[in-house]
């Protein structure tokens, strides 16, 4: 058995092999000599790399759904594209979303992400502000929704 200070150790050292360590600890119920310090590091970055995961998606998808409600000139060329884009945004978030918890973290954020997505399809299309909506024109069904187009 391990010491703390050597597991700590392992931890700066050799990743992997610290996961290993501390899978085994816990599987085993070794609870004496586990690296709390560092596995609530650990588990507080998964959260937050997952929060992001849905942060980036609904971004990208709004920015996507917008460009393709209101950018008429160009959608002739780029509907397409945007379509496919759509298509897989949504299909990431779907599989975020077997987690509750990120499906409402999601419902949380929403207004937030909308205004960023309104602000990136603006300096994308060069279109007029006023031609974006201030606030979100979708339901969070329908950005979800793969047979739903604006």
């Amino acid at each position: 058995m391990r010491s703390l200070n050597v597991i700590s150790q392992i931890y700066e050292e050799d990743y992997p092999e610290w996961l290993e360590i501390t899978l085994k600890q816990l599987q085993n119920r070794e609870l004496e000599n586990v690296d709390w310090e560092h596995l609530i590091e650990e588990i507080s970055a998964l959260g937050n790399e997952q929060r992001r995961k849905v942060e980036s998606y609904l971004l990208r998808l709004l920015i996507h759904l917008l460009l393709y409600n209101y950018w008429v000139s160009e959608k002739e060329w780029s509907g397409k594209g945007w379509e496919t884009e759509i298509d897989n945004f949504r299909l990431e978030l779907d599989l975020l979303f077997e987690s509750k918890v990120l499906y409402n973290y999601c419902v949380q954020v929403l207004d937030k992400i909308y205004q960023k997505a309104r602000s990136n399809a603006i300096r994308k299309s060069q279109l007029s502000p006023d031609i974006f909506p201030e606030n979100c024109p979708y339901s969070l069904a329908e950005i979800l929704s793969p047979e739903w187009l604006p």
